[in-house]
């Protein structure tokens, strides 16, 4: 087998079929809206395998100068035990130019990434099962609106720290619902759920409270079908409780890493992201 050349290239949609490929290799669903996301709003940085498609691949989303997420880290099962993993992050991490950088890392990956200078900051638990609705859904959320735009880009660059208006608007085309919670003062929450290739996928999640994430979440319960799952942010013990009196189980769980800065924004109100790649 030839080693691939640790030349690293910016990929193009002509690769996207090859990550998906490469995703699945590694045991990884073919997720294409979620990669589709990641090209249209990042850098996708991959090496070549010289046998036929990529041996691996990283994504970089940037926002701003102040915050970057990198996800999608994939080496092919054949290259692995190379180094291909460590070159692309280090080169993505200097890409980003940005003052923090952040990602969640599997226990496998954490101590590269700790090699890296990376230093952990939290936790993301996946939880999925069939989601029931709580008293009353809806009570206490609508369905957010096309007008409701703009207030919706200006709460998420509250809590990222960042304005993030192309991910937010691209909700409203690809989301099968977003439903927000408001208060005399503005939006206090919001939510949404899009389809994966494996089923509903719940996030974001931004909300002021434990309390507020719950109406969101059963607001959205009625209009999903079949198994969802969500990525939640920190340790949440009000919300966890919610989750599992609702039908969703502890899936497993990822370490949220951190190079430079302290990532801006309120993230205390961040209780689930778009993807974990996007943030």
């Amino acid at each position: 087998m030839t080693a691939p050349q640790e030349t690293v290239r910016r990929l193009g949609y002509e690769d996207f079929a090859a990550c998906l490929a490469l995703a699945q290799d590694r045991g990884w669903p073919a997720e294409y809206r979620a990669w589709d996301l990641l090209f249209a709003f990042g850098e996708v940085y991959g090496i070549d395998d010289p046998g036929g498609g990529l041996a691996a691949v990283i994504a970089l989303v940037r926002y701003g100068d102040r915050l970057a997420n990198l996800g999608g880290l994939l080496v092919a099962h054949r290259h692995g035990r190379r180094g291909l993993g460590g070159l692309l992050m280090r080169y993505a991490t200097e890409r980003a130019g940005t003052a923090s950088v952040w990602l969640t890392a599997t226990e496998y990956g954490r101590q590269m990434y700790e090699g890296l200078g990376f230093r952990a900051t939290g936790t993301c638990t996946r939880y999925a099962g069939h989601l029931r609705p709580g008293d009353q859904p809806g009570r206490w959320s609508r369905e957010a609106e096309p007008s409701d735009l703009p207030e919706i880009i200006a709460l998420d660059a509250e809590v990222f720290g960042a304005r993030r208006t192309e991910v937010v608007a691209c909700l409203f085309s690809v989301a099968e619902q977003i439903r927000l919670v408001g208060g005399p003062a503005g939006i206090r929450g919001f939510a949404g759920v899009w389809r994966g290739v494996d089923g509903p996928v719940v996030g974001p999640v931004i909300a002021e409270d434990s309390d507020t994430a719950a109406a969101l979440l059963s607001g959205l319960a009625p209009a999903i079908e079949g198994p969802v799952r969500i990525d939640l942010y920190g340790h949440r013990p009000k919300l966890r409780a919610w989750l599992e009196e609702h039908g969703l189980r502890d899936a497993g769980g990822t370490t949220v890493m951190v190079y430079g800065d302290d990532p801006p924004g309120d993230r205390a109100r961040l209780f689930a992201p778009v993807t974990r790649a996007i943030g």
